[in-house]
């Protein structure tokens, strides 16, 4: 199933949730890898568990947005898909049959090429280290995810939402006053970003949400009733929420986000100090020093290694696997279990397509993750002007002495890093802490 259908694999994980060593996101990543497209929750489109809906033959959306999903969850009223599977298969509640691996997919892929059936840009396109598996993968759906990805909600809650939905909301006071949901709890679905069928993101949405304030069947204070012109009043006009601060939402509310990887933002100062993407080390000759960076998913101390640390780091591109001694832990023990968001130096070792980085040096790049928010610092190049946001001493500098001391590099082990900012703790709080596992 793994291999020939990741789409309906991908849902049928998400739907087992909380479950063992991976996290929902990088079961998501992996589907992505895959050819499988993920779309984001929405109030019109999500169930409670993750459902898929229908793709056309070249792997767009058949019947836009709008097309119901197909549920693979728990309800008993659905029929099981044993018959396909095979007895105890597990995966319950797809209505009809999955396509037949011989069908309109298999001639699309005769005349366009196996790409072409996943041809999302970069969402549904098979990731170049499983093209050898492009053959064998049959995937005919999209994966929604379920609004039980939202965290903080709860089921009954949701239930209610979907119940209620009928063909669709088409406002947020249509769903406040349809769905008799709490005010609360239309806050947490705005901060999921999960009104996009309404043509609202996240700020705009929550925006709406605040402005209800329910009296009897009106969603107005008394005091505004009788006022002249006010359904004629012009909308707010919201600054754009940056792509970044998305971002950090998305992680936040869903412990994922399909918009972008935070690796991303930060890739050209990660390049300009060089540091690799994890999809270049499979070009590195085994031996070389190399530098990587990623968020830290997962810390492994098996009982059998004799203190050794495993850790998995993840960028835009992929998973980066670190060794590290147990002597090397001790000189960076806060790091290796504190930090989320780090680089690692140390040489490469590659063997029959696996590939290790042997920790030499870790830096500590946690503060990195305040360039995603809108309050941290601007992302972009210097101008000559620029001296006072310089690092190298200029002539005046040298000058003046210590008032214009340089500031502590955070790739220097030996320096102590300024206390960051708490914007850039709240948003490094929002990543991944990392999971241990012994």
């Amino acid at each position: 199933m793994k291999c020939r259908y990741p789409d309906v694999f991908a849902a049928a994980m998400l739907n087992a949730q909380p479950l063992g060593f991976y996290a929902p996101a990088q079961l998501v990543r992996d589907a992505r890898e895959h050819g499988v497209e993920a779309r984001e929750v929405d109030v019109n489109l999500s169930d409670w568990d993750c459902t898929l809906e229908p793709l056309s033959p070249l792997g767009r959306g058949a019947g836009g947005e709008g097309t119901p999903p197909l549920p693979v969850g728990r309800s008993e009223e659905r029929p099981s898909l044993d018959g396909l599977w095979g007895e105890g298969s597990g995966v319950k509640g797809l209505e009809g049959p999955h396509p037949a691996p011989k069908g309109v997919c298999q001639n699309a892929r005769l005349s366009t090429g196996y790409g072409a059936i996943f041809s999302q840009g970069e969402k549904g396109t098979i990731h170049p280290r499983h093209a050898e598996m492009a053959p064998h993968i049959h995937t005919t759906y999209a994966v929604r995810l379920g609004l039980r990805q939202i965290v903080g909600v709860k089921e009954k809650d949701m239930i209610q939402l979907v119940k209620q939905r009928g063909q669709g909301y088409d406002s947020v006071r249509d769903l406040w006053l349809r769905s008799d949901l709490s005010s609360t709890v239309l806050e947490r679905l705005a901060d999921a970003d999960a009104f996009r069928s309404l043509g609202l993101d996240r700020r705009q949405a929550l925006w709406a949400v605040r402005g209800l304030d329910r009296v009897g069947d009106q969603d107005d204070l008394p005091l505004f009733m009788s006022r002249p012109g006010r359904d004629t009043e012009p909308d707010a006009r919201l600054p754009p929420m940056p792509l970044g601060a998305h971002v950090v939402e998305d992680y936040r509310r869903l412990s994922l986000s399909l918009k972008a990887h935070p690796a991303s933002f930060m890739r050209a100062r990660l390049s300009a100090r060089g540091i690799l993407r994890s999809d270049a080390l499979r070009s590195v000759k085994s031996g070389a020093r190399v530098t990587a960076a990623g968020l830290v998913l997962v810390r492994q101390r098996p009982g059998t290694a004799g203190g050794v640390i495993f850790m998995t780091l993840e960028d835009e591109t992929g998973v980066a696997n670190i060794i590290v001694w147990p002597k090397v832990f001790e000189r960076l023990r806060a790091i290796v279990l504190g930090a989320r968001f780090v680089a690692v130096t140390g040489k490469l070792q590659s063997e029959q397509g696996v590939i290790h980085i042997v920790a030499e040096r870790m830096n500590d790049l946690t503060p990195m993750l305040g360039l995603l928010s809108e309050a941290g610092p601007t992302i972009g190049a210097l101008a000559r002007a620029d001296e006072a946001h310089r690092t190298e001493p200029t002539e005046t500098r040298k000058r003046q002495g210590n008032r214009f001391a340089q500031p502590p590099r955070l790739d220097d082990p030996r320096a102590k890093p300024p206390s960051p900012p708490m914007e850039t703790v709240d948003i490094a709080e929002a990543m991944p802490a990392g999971r241990n596992f012994r």
